[in-house]
């Protein structure tokens, strides 16, 4: 059973926080918190979604495997939900997800949001509202991937990652550099090259630590654009 606080943290998420309360109780009627703890694997690719996914607390990696290959698609930090879409089209997922952290994750019956998505105009532009911002959020990727060198893009995944953490130059990497490497289209070997090819560029690394000795040199090199890589 959900704590009234976590009930209000669940509430601020922009796909809940306009609905009418008597819609957000029947879409929480079932819903549960869990915690996990690090690489538990929550969903599988090719299932059927039972539940729509909300990380309250930890890191979740969402992944793909086609043969004998695998690739990281993104990292979530709270609080977020997965995987939307197909909830609504009541079709299988497309990805996998583990947490990458011990994590606390609710867990939404899909069935609920399918019946409150149907009824309510509000709850329903909230939705298509969200899955708007993926979409975006995957052209973006599909850009960086796609237009950018593996030095552009560890360049600007530096950038970002010392904004998410608070500017101070010093980011601890918040999970394993096989990990990181997969979510920017790399190999570890390819990502460690990589990571010392910037030395040129006012960037060092220590372990698990990178820390950016001359931003202008990093900036000049990541050469950041707002289609790409400005916030949603």
């Amino acid at each position: 059973m959900m704590r009234d606080s976590e009930r209000e943290v669940i509430r601020t998420l922009a796909l809940f926080k306009e609905i009418a309360d008597v819609e957000f109780e029947r879409l929480i009627e079932g819903a549960f918190l869990q915690r996990f703890p690090m690489h538990v694997v929550l969903i599988n690719e090719g299932e059927h979604p039972d539940f729509l996914h909300v990380v309250v607390e930890g890191t979740v990696e969402l992944f793909a495997r086609y043969e004998a290959r695998e690739t990281t698609i993104e990292i979530l930090q709270p609080v977020t939900t997965f995987i939307l879409a197909a909830i609504v089209r009541d079709d299988v997922y497309l990805k996998s997800a583990r947490t990458l952290a011990p994590s606390r994750i609710l867990m939404i019956p899909a069935a609920n949001v399918r019946e409150i998505f149907g009824r309510d105009p509000v709850f329903a532009r909230a939705v298509v509202d969200e899955l708007a911002i993926r979409y975006r959020r995957l052209v973006r990727t599909l850009k960086d991937q796609k237009l950018r060198t593996g030095v552009e893009r560890l360049a600007n995944w530096i950038l970002e990652a010392d904004r998410q953490q608070g500017g101070s130059g010093r980011i601890a990497l918040p999970y394993e550099k096989r990990t990181l490497s997969a979510l920017l289209g790399m190999t570890p070997e390819n990502l460690s090259r990589t990571l010392a090819s910037l030395s040129a560029h006012g960037i060092s690394g220590n372990g698990r630590e990178i820390v950016i000795s001359d931003r202008g040199a990093l900036v000049s090199c990541a050469r950041p654009d707002p289609l790409i890589d400005g916030p949603e």
